[in-house]
């Protein structure tokens, strides 16, 4: 059995601001969502600027059905919450609660890279200070990266596949992938499905800062320049980003608004180096071949690519290796972006995220800038869309997600025309 499927409601917490719309409005302002990091004092890590959720308040979701109350919430790591309050948008989104479809035909699969690493340390300090006898005794069922997606479920009534990938920074990828397959092949009807990150706490910043990942830039302005020579490493971000998947015939029978279609995934690994991509991209452009293969296209039928991006020296350049492998002499005519350029890297709900922009950048023919790119980098030598906006009809599109440990993820999009 293969189906075709579709996005049909959408869901998003960012650095930008919470909901689709805001979100969208930021992108194609080509504003920039950072800010300085101001929970703690920035002086030990040298890590100054981040992609903080500013406007999320919780308060304003207790009463809304769907969501979580007071005392739920204080039962809920950040990371679920973000996901909650993406999941109950993309429901309303798409404009039904799916109760016509049997519950155990609608699934869940949210990404989450750390979960609840905040709650972790802060119950890990009570810990070493007063003893485990007062360790929080809602701790496990609120750090386990699995309950953003088990809390939704709870708030939805979907009892189908349910469950957490965590891929890193390609979680959220991973996931939308997954449950694309799941409605093609015929276990599920209809999935929610995307990624979650919170990580703003001083202990994540320095772990990442050790490694060298992390740029300590001072300049929101060119702090996160993928492909750009001058790139100095990511800017650390969070949020959420949950889609509602749905067979093709199911949705059209409703009459759904359809965003673009999924059509193709590609999964593989470097097999090469803890943190590092495989310089060749033989194995990430390998991935997005199998996308363009599944969906039934050629590399030439690809218009645009989001792009990983993620500002640092080697994910830019093996990138752009990679883009090479896939697309041959095409590379250098796919317009290439990378949405981290405004909201930074949010780890496990990078790709989600960036599957929104995707979907939204279908719809409206619209492919935005990568902003703050200036400077270009010989070995990064494709077209990075660095002079500004571009109006153009998107066919075919591809988001990347490529995350530690050498997963690689690629999802190929479709504009719906019958």
């Amino acid at each position: 059995m293969s189906r075709r499927v579709v996005i049909t409601g959408l869901g998003a917490v960012t650095p930008l601001g919470t909901g689709v719309d805001k979100f969208w409005k930021g992108i194609k302002d080509n504003k920039i969502g950072f800010s300085f990091i101001d929970m703690y004092d920035t002086e030990r890590t040298g890590v100054k600027i981040a992609g903080i959720v500013r406007d999320f308040d919780e308060t304003a979701y207790y009463d809304v059905p769907g969501c979580f109350d007071k005392k739920e919430a204080r039962r809920m790591d950040l990371f679920t919450k973000y996901a909650v309050v993406a999941a109950h948008e993309a429901l309303v989104d798409a404009g039904t609660d799916f109760k016509d479809v049997d519950p155990y035909r609608a699934g869940v699969l949210v990404g989450s890279g750390i979960g609840g690493i905040d709650l972790t340390t802060s119950e890990f300090t009570k810990y070493t200070e007063k003893g485990p006898s007062r360790i929080s005794a809602f701790f496990i069922p609120m750090m386990i990266s699995n309950m953003a997606a088990g809390t939704i479920s709870m708030k939805t009534g979907f009892r189908g596949a349910n469950f957490d990938i965590t891929t890193a920074c390609a979680s959220g990828t991973h996931s939308i992938g997954e449950a694309f397959r799941k409605i093609k092949d015929g276990y599920l009807d209809v999935a929610l499905t995307g990624g979650t990150e919170s990580t703003r706490i001083e202990f994540t910043f320095g772990g990442f800062s050790n490694m060298k990942a992390l740029t300590k830039s001072s300049d929101l302005e060119r702090a996160s320049i993928p492909f750009d020579k001058e790139r100095s490493g990511f800017v650390l971000g969070e949020g959420s980003a949950v889609l509602v998947l749905e067979e093709y015939e199911h949705a059209k029978a409703r009459g759904a608004k359809i965003y673009a279609e999924i059509a193709g995934y590609g999964a593989t690994c470097d097999g090469y180096h803890m943190t590092s991509p495989m310089p060749s991209g033989e194995a990430a452009g390998k991935g997005m071949a199998l996308a363009i293969e599944e969906a039934g296209l050629k590399p030439s039928d690809i218009d645009y690519i989001n792009a990983h991006g993620t500002s640092t020296g080697l994910n830019d350049k093996y990138e752009t290796a990679a883009i090479k492998v896939a697309l041959g002499d095409h590379a250098k005519d796919v317009k290439i972006n990378s949405t981290k350029s405004m909201i930074g890297h949010l780890l496990g709900a990078a790709g989600a995220v960036e599957a929104v922009v995707c979907a939204k950048s279908i719809e409206e023919g619209f492919i935005h800038r990568t902003v703050g790119y200036k400077v270009p980098d010989e070995e990064c030598d494709l077209n990075y869309c660095g002079d500004g906006n571009i109006q153009q009809e998107i066919k075919a599109a591809l988001s990347n997600s490529l995350g530690f440990g050498g997963h690689n993820a690629t999802l190929c999009f479709k504009k719906v025309t019958d």
